[in-house]
């Protein structure tokens, strides 16, 4: 006697030989059914739509495949004809509850999640599956936020299979969300009374502990995790955070080392080996281990500038330049970059080159008070005086009345004769704070000598004359 998967195999079989030769087999519709559902598990939305159409073709009444050509109407965003075929077989099969389950699908698709849940609700009062249809009314009200009522319902599915770790995780995102941390490890250590041995559950009672900075109960608990399953590389991971928070980094890379050998290794854990090795003083170790992250991962931008700011504080500029180009070369939009290309570039006395690494961090988004300044600083270095007055114009947008802005403004105005300008700009920067008038006696000797300006601060520090 076949067993019932592989009489699944041999209708696969015999379904692609079909559609190899262009052939007609007959199929039952149960065998057309595991078919579609194989297809649709693995993703071959096409073979699945193929096999609906022809299912069909040989059993026209049949209720189970005219819902999945619902299925297939929904995938397709054939949101109507979906709506038609089920209210046709509403009016033959009104306790079938994967009729209303589509129904709710179509209105989540169009963002009625309210309806969505009462024709869920119908679904429920029908089915024998109810974790599912209650996996489902959850996720709805995640959309609609209301994660209290989501929250509910994901404990519900869990009632009915403590294993299904999907609803524990969203179970605890919705505790995450209300803030209710110590709610979730009084829910979470009730789930454990009964799963001793839930590796995901001690995970995540270890992770609402680390939020609360509860280290020691957040390692104990990872240790519970790695106990229940010791491949578990979240729980390491998790682990190694919690024992850097404890300052004890040998023991952290202990932790994060194992991962490396349960999987391929990880640029999360390569980086935070390097980190830890860092803390212990070995510098030229964590460096090795920043080097092997960017060989695994070019884009974590963390990695890349660990290797600049070990070369900077050796003072050892071209090698920086090296890694922050190399860097540049892998993610040109990274504000992080730029920011200390023009930096490196400074301290090489490439002041052109630093100055357009300063534009590009502004242009990138990073308005900090420091770039402006710092590109401003650059401009008047190289003698473009009307570039750097156009880019403290540009920072006002930003920060008005700033006296680092202000007095710049004041001395390049009067740097280039135009003394009114000038006037405004000095008056304005000594109204708002005087002590910033060091500005420019450092940037304008030559103005701050000026008899004008020696004049207006005068007059601001004895407004009686």
């Amino acid at each position: 006697m076949q067993r019932p998967g592989e009489q699944s195999n041999i209708s696969l079989t015999r379904f692609e030989s079909m559609l190899k030769t262009n052939d007609v087999y007959f199929f039952d519709s149960e065998e057309f059914e595991d078919i579609i559902h194989h297809y649709l598990e693995i993703g071959k939305i096409a073979l699945a739509k193929k096999a609906t159409k022809l299912g069909l073709e040989q059993h026209p009444s049949s209720s189970n495949l005219r819902l999945f050509q619902v299925e297939m109407y929904i995938f397709e965003d054939k949101l109507e004809q979906a709506e038609s075929l089920l209210e046709e077989l509403q009016q033959l099969e009104q306790s079938n509850e994967e009729i209303y389950i589509q129904k709710a699908n179509i209105c989540s698709r169009r963002d009625n999640h309210k309806e969505a849940i009462s024709f869920l609700e119908r679904a429920l009062s029908l089915t024998d599956d109810e974790a599912d249809v209650l996996s489902l009314i959850g996720m709805e009200y995640l959309f609609l936020e209301d994660y209290s009522n989501a929250k509910y319902k994901f404990m519900k599915c869990l009632e009915h299979d403590e294993h299904d770790y999907s609803a524990l995780y969203n179970v605890i995102y919705c505790f995450d969300y209300l803030e209710e941390n110590e709610a979730a490890i009084d829910y979470l250590n009730d789930f454990l009374n009964k799963n001793p041995y839930s590796e995901v559950a001690w995970h995540q009672v270890g992770k609402q502990y680390y939020l609360l900075k509860e280290y020691k109960k957040a390692l104990a608990s990872f240790d519970f995790a790695i106990i229940s399953d010791d491949a578990f590389i979240g729980a390491y991971l998790e682990k190694g955070k919690t024992q850097q928070k404890l300052k004890d980094y040998a023991g952290a890379i202990e932790s994060y080392t194992v991962t490396l050998g349960l999987d391929d290794p990880t640029s999360f854990a390569l980086l935070r080996i390097g980190k830890c090795y860092e803390k212990l003083g070995d510098m030229d170790l964590a460096l090795q281990f920043y080097l092997k992250c960017v060989e695994e991962d070019g884009l974590l931008d963390k990695a890349w500038t660990a290797i600049t700011d070990y070369y900077f504080r050796k003072k050892d500029y071209q090698k920086c330049l090296y890694y922050i180009d190399k860097a540049l070369n892998i993610d040109s939009e990274n504000v992080l970059y730029w920011k200390r290309y023009a930096t490196i570039c400074k301290k090489l006395n490439l002041f052109e080159e630093a100055e357009h690494g300063y534009r590009r961090t502004l242009e990138l988004g990073n308005i900090d008070i420091d770039t402006w300044i710092e590109r401003t600083d650059l401009l008047i270095h190289i003698g473009e005086f009307n570039s750097a007055i156009k880019n403290l114009n540009q920072a006002t947008e930003h920060y008005n009345n700033h006296p680092e802005i202000e007095y710049r403004l004041a001395g390049l105005y009067f740097h280039l004769n135009e003394q009114s300008k000038g006037r405004f700009h000095l008056n304005n920067a000594l109204r708002v704070d005087s002590e910033y008038i060091i500005i420019i006696e450092e940037l304008f000797p030559v103005v701050y000598e000026n008899q004008m300006v020696k004049q207006l601060i005068l007059n601001h520090q004895n407004p009686s004359l």
